[in-house]
């Protein structure tokens, strides 16, 4: 299958104080993976790092992708801008824009302006720009913290019927045990900062997770997991 992404023994130190404590992963093409952890413990950190925003200390990082998409916290949109004109600074291929807003069920909405959107509707348009490249990686940085259960849910449907349709590898990060078990095939479970990768937990089941007995078990063994750290 092939590494996207190995990383050995990364160290990352903001002047005295250290975040990440001696990294190593390996992540293959069509992985969906989720580094888990507390807030501030390095993972958005970690993530600039794979997206070049920011250097590491020491270690080794070797990186296999053509093109890269991140989808950020919030979605940072242009406000004077309609969802056409913020996409357009991605792409302006008019087609492929037309495109993508359909397979983020944003049709319609090519003229609208971000406030004229509900939350989970930018989070949408956040996830379409980061799709317009046609990425080998998507990295989502907690993208799902301030919307609505039912928004997020569906928003979190949506993600990985995409990962089915287009082989990318998805690597996100959270604070939230449920949204790890219901976006990873395999989580990495973070200590606070200094951060250290304590557990890794391969999840073997499909389908409508949230409804399977052992998404319980999964979400129960990772916060005795994380209690206990």
């Amino acid at each position: 299958m092939g590494d996207v992404l190995e990383v050995k023994d990364l160290v990352k130190r903001y002047g005295k104080l250290l975040v990440l404590d001696r990294w190593s992963l390996k992540v293959s093409k069509g992985e969906r993976i989720v580094l888990l952890g507390p807030s501030g413990c390095g993972k958005t950190t970690f993530l600039k790092i794979i997206a070049g925003l920011e250097g590491y200390d020491e270690g080794e990082l070797y990186m296999d992708f053509k093109s890269l998409g991140f989808v950020f916290q919030e979605p940072r949109l242009i406000p004077w801008r309609t969802v056409k004109k913020n996409l357009s600074f991605v792409s302006d291929n008019e087609g492929k824009i037309k495109e993508i807003l359909k397979m983020v069920r944003l049709e319609g909405f090519e003229n609208h302006l971000p406030s004229q959107l509900s939350g989970g509707m930018r989070q949408r348009v956040n996830l379409a720009r980061a799709l317009l490249n046609d990425p080998d990686l998507l990295i989502l940085d907690e993208p799902f913290s301030s919307l609505d259960l039912p928004v997020k849910l569906k928003i979190m449907d949506d993600i990985v019927e995409l990962w089915r349709e287009n082989n990318f590898t998805l690597l996100m990060v959270t604070h939230d045990v449920k949204e790890a078990v219901y976006m990873g095939d395999r989580i990495l479970v973070l200590s606070e900062r200094p951060s250290r990768i304590i557990e890794e937990i391969t999840l073997a089941f499909h389908g409508d997770r949230i409804l399977d007995e052992r998404f319980l078990k999964a979400e129960a063994q990772i916060i005795k997991i994380l209690s206990s750290s």
